[in-house]
């Protein structure tokens, strides 16, 4: 079988009932600027790797296993894997 180097996104957000004092801060913030229709915020982050894999299902299960061991904090976090295609260049994401 032939690698191909795929583009992951991995997007890690606290979970819910997790206080998330970032977020309340961009809710203040936009509230400031008078965006009053702004009535919850939860920041989280996302990670974009590219993985070399035979598939895609095997990118998306190396960048599991990657979430679950260091990208995310499974008592406070939680996260959510895409394959977003195949990478169309390699030296920059």
């Amino acid at each position: 079988m032939s690698v191909s180097t795929w583009d992951v996104d991995v997007i890690v957000m606290p979970k819910t009932g997790v206080n998330d004092p970032e977020g309340e801060a961009i809710r203040g913030g936009l509230k400031m600027l008078g965006y009053d229709s702004v009535a919850k915020v939860r920041a989280g982050r996302m990670i974009k790797l590219q993985i070399a894999a035979t598939s895609s299902e095997e990118a998306c299960a190396q960048a599991s296993a990657m979430a679950d061991k260091l990208l995310a904090n499974p008592v406070i976090e939680v996260f959510e894997v895409e394959v977003v295609g195949l990478a169309k260049e390699t030296a920059q994401l």
